[in-house]
């Protein structure tokens, strides 16, 4: 039976992730400390399946700057999915633990295994500041043997990802295109579903879908452009550039380094006043600053890492400010032009846009058990920012990985040592290229874009379906990917 997955699983998560791979066995219980408290108690408060309990515990255990982001409402409707989702959690291994983050295992209802992710705040009480919820491959055994299926040649893992795929469209679990390529090869790609119920038009794989926070990426390689130039410093302050920032104290302690790595204290435009502003005045970054550039820090800047789409605002203004141009011209022109990128854009929701993908959110099931769906278009912005919301073919995504690969773009090395600025370039192949993961999701909106250094295959899932879709698909492919013996 196919399993449901529904919207958010995750109230944080990160910009740059790499494929999971299979836990050590580690310890079983929870450490005797205020973060292992708060541990135990959510895991309680999840499996009472009682919203009321979930909202004590929210009241009681979270931190108020997170939920400054994210009120209760919000995070009750996501513990709702899941909990409709996963049923209850059985807690199996604790695989990290300190003061400030706890990573645990769980099996859900069904026996499929969950790596936790909690975030605290690093001074007392340490509440909790996110939650990252992933499905992850089974661990390893007290014997330290892990199960491994037979090699597979490239057609078998091709032959597996299609007969995949039409499983969960027949089933209405995925909507989207896929891409999978070797170099710059494509060897598979298609396209599912409907890019707008309204009017029966399907997508197909040049179809152009949101990407949510992968955009992230590419305001990150703008900022490294800039810093190559010597337009701007990885440790200049934010005042530097934006010196009438509503914050004094952010325009004075945050540093651009701090924003690129979350780690500024600056917010998230998400909330309350995002929530109650018309979403169609909210076309320009100077629209996005009034929703959070005023509110206090959350912490200390460089003290502690907290998700911050209010942080990349920022960043595309201070791009605005170095280069003398608007954000959305500069990287059309610096990032999109030279990858070849020509149907990428931050296309605007009211204006008609032929073959252009429409999200839709799970709205429960219709009448013959399958999930009913709504349209997304009152959730998201007009216009998408530096943080996020602009839109791509899967072909687009290839080819900025290629040019990352090739080195015709480059990622600034801000978590880099000294002298990383001088590193930072635009020209010539970059040594033992690593790899890539990133992903995108919002209501109607996952996208993800990996690259695996060593084998050369790169993976592109873009769906118009709640989060984890394009993920779920991404990770099953993966495996596949994992057994193909050269």
């Amino acid at each position: 039976m196919l399993h449901k997955k529904n919207a958010s699983l995750w109230l944080i998560l990160l910009l740059l992730t790499l494929p999971v791979k299979a836990q050590n066995a580690a310890a079983t219980k929870l450490p005797d400390t205020p973060a292992g408290g708060r541990v135990a108690a959510y895991v309680k408060a999840f499996n009472s399946g009682d919203e009321q309990v979930m909202r004590q515990f929210i009241a009681e255990n979270v931190a108020p700057s997170a939920l400054q982001q994210r009120p209760v409402e919000a995070r009750i409707e996501i513990y709702r999915n899941m909990r409709s989702d996963l049923g209850r959690l059985e807690l199996r291994r604790v695989a990290e633990a300190s003061e400030s983050a706890i990573k645990v295992l769980a099996q859900s209802k069904e026996g499929e295994w969950l790596e936790l992710g909690f975030q605290f705040e690093p001074q007392p009480p340490h509440k909790l500041l996110g939650l990252r919820v992933e499905r992850v491959d089974a661990p390893q055994t007290a014997a330290g043997e892990v199960k491994t299926p037979a090699s597979l040649t490239e057609a078998q893992a091709v032959a597996f990802v299609e007969n995949y795929l039409k499983e969960l469209v027949a089933a209405d679990e995925f909507s989207g295109t896929v891409l999978l390529a070797k170099g710059d090869r494509p060897i598979f790609q298609q396209a599912y579903g409907l890019a707008s119920k309204e009017f029966n038009v399907p997508n197909r794989v040049d179809t152009k879908f949101n990407l949510g926070s992968i955009n992230k990426i590419f305001t990150q390689v703008a900022i490294g452009q800039l810093v190559a130039q010597g337009k701007l410093s990885f440790d200049d302050k934010l005042g530097k550039f934006l010196p009438d920032y509503p914050n004094r104290d952010a325009a004075d302690k945050v540093t651009i380094r701090q924003l690129l790595d979350m780690k500024s204290g600056i917010g998230d435009f998400f909330g309350p006043r995002f929530e109650s502003t018309p979403k169609n005045s909210l076309r320009a970054i100077k629209d996005f600053l009034p929703l959070f550039a005023g509110a206090p820090l959350a912490f200390e800047p460089g003290t502690s890492r907290q998700y911050s789409n209010g942080g990349y605002i920022v960043l595309g203004a201070i791009i605005e400010k170095a280069s003398g141009q608007d954000y959305y011209e500069y990287v059309r022109e610096h990032v999109f032009k030279p990858a070849g990128m020509h149907n990428a854009d931050w296309y605007e929701a009211d204006m008609p846009t032929p073959n252009l993908a429409s999200g839709y959110i799970r709205a429960g099931t219709d009448s013959n058990g399958k999930p009913a769906r709504k349209s997304n278009l009152y959730t998201r912005p007009a216009k998408g920012s530096p943080a996020g919301g602009g839109y791509a073919a899967a072909e687009d995504l290839l080819k900025f990985s290629l040019a990352l690969q090739t080195g015709k773009l480059r990622l600034p090395d801000f978590r880099g040592t000294a002298g990383a600025e001088k590193r930072t370039s635009t020209e010539g192949k970059p040594p033992n290229f690593p790899g890539l993961g990133i992903a995108g999701g919002a209501p109607g909106i996952n996208a993800i874009l990996e690259v695996d250094g060593e084998t050369g295959y790169t993976l592109i899932v873009m769906s118009n379906y709640d989060p984890p879709s394009a993920m779920e698909v991404g990770k099953k492919i993966r495996g596949w990917l994992a057994q193909i013996k050269n």
